[in-house]
């Protein structure tokens, strides 16, 4: 029985060192596209399959993507990559999922660990102020698709749910029960959704015939930690706020203890309408008033468009916004 082809097969046959045939192979350094197409020709000649790599060399591609995401950030995250894992083994492909722990630093290391993983494509929700990573990636050529957090760019795929108009469509709601001072819980400064919301809640006053006033807006930083802070302060104005929109459900959990903490009801001495809808929404008391994103489908999408780009790299790039559905419950004072 012949026994297993190693890289010494597949240098001889190239006429090549073993240095060079380990470079082609693991990527570790640049070489000469002639002498990297007559290794690539080897490896075939030879069958050579030391491990998936060479194999990927070969066939072109691991059959792997990398999702590079916050898994603290947002409490949907984790029904996210579910919806993720489910669409991209329907195709074939298995996901490495990295945690970014929403930072600049962290996701950069987390991207260049998982482009040396070979990944055919990168799933991506960019941390606020990151723009060079998503920069990087796209003048490498690597099929990027950004989830939930869009930028303005047009050089890269994006995926994620439409915030003004939902939001606008939460403060009007609020506004249509009669509050006139409506508080905003925004998410973390810099970060497209938190901008956006804090957009579409500007909006929805407008056209509840209420003014803009900025003191009625506190950043609760995204965390659970900061929507309580920031509901502390709101609730410390000399005339406070009679509901409040909450920009996502990680600051909602903070909002709540602190609610309670000051020995209030919850759509009785305070309107509460979030976003983002996880599974305890309707499990607290009262049930919550939230726009529930459609995580499933932005899952979905988003492997499909990463899964078209590395099929076609010259397509056109998409931005593809899907609309959040209104979950009325009880928590906005209406007695649903």
């Amino acid at each position: 029985m012949p026994s297993r082809p190693t890289q010494k097969d597949v240098a001889d046959l190239a006429g090549v060192s073993i240095t060079t045939v380990s470079h082609v192979v693991n990527g570790t350094r640049a070489v000469a596209p002639e002498t990297k197409a007559a290794v690539l020709r080897a490896i075939e000649e030879t069958g050579y399959t030391g491990d998936a790599i060479a194999r990927s060399l070969v066939t072109g591609g691991t059959r792997q993507i990398g999702v590079a995401i916050s898994l603290l950030a947002n409490p949907y995250f984790a029904a996210l990559m579910q919806a993720i894992e489910r669409e991209a083994a329907a195709a074939g492909y298995t996901v490495l999922l990295a945690d970014t722990h929403d930072t600049v630093k962290t996701e950069q290391e987390t991207v260049r660990t998982l482009r040396s993983r070979r990944v055919e494509g990168m799933l991506l929700t960019p941390a606020a102020g990151d723009g060079r990573v998503i920069s990087e990636l796209v003048s490498l050529g690597l099929p990027t698709v950004l989830i939930d957090r869009l930028t303005m760019r047009t050089d890269v795929d994006q995926v994620g749910s439409e915030n003004i108009q939902s939001t606008s469509a939460l403060t009007e709601h609020l506004a249509s029960l009669g509050h006139r001072r409506i508080g905003l819980v925004s998410g973390m400064p810099g970060l497209t959704t938190s901008e956006e919301r804090t957009l579409g809640y500007r909006l929805g006053l407008g056209r509840g015939g209420l003014s803009w006033n900025p003191e009625l807006v506190v950043s609760g930083h995204s965390s659970r930690e900061g929507g309580a802070a920031a509901t502390a302060k709101l609730l410390a104005l000399p005339d406070r706020p009679t509901a409040l929109v909450v920009a996502n459900d990680s600051m909602m959990v903070g909002v709540l203890h602190e609610v309670r903490r000051q020995g209030l009801r919850v759509g009785a001495d305070l309107a509460l309408a979030g976003f983002d809808d996880v599974e305890w929404s309707d499990l607290v008391e009262p049930p919550l008033t939230t726009m529930a994103q459609p995580i499933e489908e932005i899952g979905r999408r988003a492997v499909r468009l990463l899964l078209a780009r590395i099929k076609d790299p010259d397509r056109p790039h998409e931005t593809v916004r899907l609309p959040p559905r209104l979950m009325h419950r009880a928590s906005c004072g209406c007695g649903h």
